[in-house]
């Protein structure tokens, strides 16, 4: 997994909040211990907040927290929420002239899928408070 993808830095973050799910984080602390912007934390983390993972407080005392236990949370639910395929699409919106090429790109798109499903629910088995 790339060190710089949204997925890769929900998951650090949201591992690290798993120890301390109480504790309040700043965009600028989770991008300074990330190695980024905190405004790509921001994009990042708002996702997640979208999705019901995490809460956010602004102000002065303000932060990251997580909207529900560690233990209800699963690498799959933040796969998820990001919208961040680790499998490439088989989908091509140009419907190909070649009957070889058709059945070829139907059939590779339907392994694809099946992958990406196996992916999902590999990820559905550990939470965010196993790691």
């Amino acid at each position: 997994m790339k060190r710089n993808s949204r997925l890769s830095l929900a998951l650090h973050t949201l591992s690290h909040m798993a120890v301390d799910p109480d504790r309040v984080r700043t965009s600028s602390d989770i991008a300074d211990h990330a190695g980024t912007n905190p405004v790509v934390v921001r994009r990042v983390l708002g996702r997640l907040r979208e999705a019901g993972l995490l809460t956010s407080e602004k102000g002065y005392a303000g932060g990251w927290r997580l909207a529900r236990a560690p233990e209800s949370i699963t690498l799959a639910d933040i796969y998820l929420a990001l919208d961040e395929r680790l499998v490439a699409s088989g989908e091509n919106t140009d419907a190909p002239v070649c009957s070889v090429e058709n059945a070829l790109q139907k059939r590779v798109s339907g392994v694809l899928d099946e992958i990406e499903q196996s992916l999902i629910q590999r990820l559905g088995e550990t939470s965010i408070s196993e790691v």
